[in-house]
């Protein structure tokens, strides 16, 4: 199946959210790919900022995840996520990468906006996607404040001055969180969605319970973004098997627990999201 645009994703994941999943290696990227296929549930391939770095470029990466999307029989699109650099963008666009996130949310206001809006003008003339975000989701690299919440009429007037496609919204959410112990204000969700134009994302959703993602789609969050659970998915399954087999030295055999271990976590929560 080719990429499928990111609104018609969010389309297709109606009347539930749309799962978006972060991939830092090749085997989170085939899990992803599988576990929407089982499930019959749309995706998104997410690559981060902090994946590019750690891959030392974007293109292998970015190239993989297009193809095993591609391939899929599943709907899946390639997402560009928290990238704060406009070179890597455009890095992102010229490899084939139709959806990215702009994330100026450390700057102030006034900066967010013109800059947003730059990026989101050029972005546009190639007919790509752009998400963006306004409030602080805590827990990244310390550039974020925990407990700064988005405010509706500020977040209407960015979304109407940077003329981006989907909002990314601080409403209790904690990037890199372990435990699965956030609690959402879900009536400030149901504010944000009423307020505004564009489809509100939701970052560090690893840290919300089922029933909170649940909530969360039902007032009006539409994308959900899952990183950290997969990560910690991966790693368990691969200190298990490495625990029972102490001398295996073939990573095929450690990593393959892995990839079943992150496409069961897909699954498990694109279920919950098809509410």
């Amino acid at each position: 199946m080719t990429l499928t645009p990111v609104p018609e994703l969010m389309t297709a994941a109606r009347p539930g959210g749309l799962g978006a999943f972060n991939v830092i290696t090749l085997e989170h990227a085939e899990a992803i790919a599988a576990a929407a296929e089982a499930t019959k549930r749309p995706a998104i391939l997410q690559i981060s900022q902090n994946t590019v770095r750690y891959h030392g470029g974007l293109k292998p990466l970015a190239r993989a995840c297009l193809a095993i999307a591609e391939d899929s029989a599943a709907s899946l699109a390639v997402h560009l996520d928290h990238a704060t650099e406009l070179e890597l963008i455009r890095d992102a666009v010229e490899f084939g990468i139709e959806s990215v996130m702009y994330d100026g949310s450390a700057l102030a206001y006034a900066e967010n906006v013109a800059s947003t809006a730059d990026i989101t003008r050029w972005c546009h003339a190639r007919a790509v996607f752009v998400e963006a975000e306004l409030g602080a989701v805590g827990g990244k690299d310390g550039a974020h404040a925990p407990g700064v919440r988005t405010d509706p009429r500020e977040a209407a007037e960015f979304v109407s001055a940077t003329g981006v496609d989907a909002l990314a919204v601080a409403v209790g959410s904690s990037h890199t969180m372990a435990t699965r112990a956030a609690v959402l204000d879900d009536v400030l969700i149901a504010r944000l969605a009423a307020e505004l134009s564009v489809p509100l994302v939701l970052h560090g959703s690893s840290g919300v319970p089922d029933e909170g993602l649940r909530s969360a789609v039902a007032h009006g969050m539409v994308k959900i973004n899952i990183g950290t659970r997969l990560n910690i998915a991966l790693t368990d399954a691969v200190r298990t098997a490495l625990a029972a087999t102490p001398t295996a030295s073939d990573p095929r055999k450690y990593l393959e627990p892995g990839r079943i271990g992150v496409q069961r976590d897909v699954e498990h929560h694109l279920r919950v999201l098809a509410c």
